[in-house]
């Protein structure tokens, strides 16, 4: 059997990536994104693939000068634990830390697997209020989900917000 690859994501894997969310949208595990924002926010992920077949994905975001969180893990249901979620996990945290992050976020329902990985549940003041009113300026709904904002509470219900302390 070929080895598994963990590369950044190419303008290319988007359609790949956008099917692999497809199934847990459906379920609603997953908000659904368009292709635009998928597209515009390339950069971020972090593709699996094996035999040049898309089967894991992963994002990370900066959130602040020290934070980020990883968004959009999904792995192909026949590739669940063969360790592609780890080995995204693993390139994201590298990613983070050449940014300079020290913290990584996660918004889960899979709260054992960011556990062994190193995560933690947090409350709600993880970030310094000066910090907290300057993330409140940003349009991006992974950071009101981060401040545990009132209008994504409905996005939210069931998930477990997760932090790693990187350094």
């Amino acid at each position: 059997m070929s080895e598994i690859t963990f590369r950044p994501a190419r303008a290319a894997d988007i359609h790949a990536v956008s099917a692999l969310l497809e199934p847990l949208v459906e379920r609603r595990i997953l908000l659904g994104k368009d292709l635009a924002v998928l597209f515009g926010a390339v950069q971020e992920f972090v593709v699996a693939e094996i035999d040049g077949e898309v089967i894991g994905c992963g994002a990370l975001h900066v959130m602040w000068e020290d934070l980020g969180e990883v968004r959009t893990l999904v792995v192909r249901e026949d590739w669940l634990h063969h360790g592609v979620g780890r080995g995204i996990v693993e390139r994201l945290e590298q990613n983070a830390l050449a940014l300079g992050l020290t913290r990584l976020f996660c918004l889960t329902f899979e709260v054992p697997f960011f556990t062994r990985r190193g995560f933690a549940p947090i409350g709600e003041h993880v970030v310094d209020p000066d910090v907290y009113t300057q993330l409140l300026r940003s349009g991006d709904e992974g950071v009101a989900e981060f401040l545990d904002l009132a209008h994504v509470k409905p996005n939210t219900l069931g998930n477990t917000r997760m932090l790693k302390q990187l350094i």
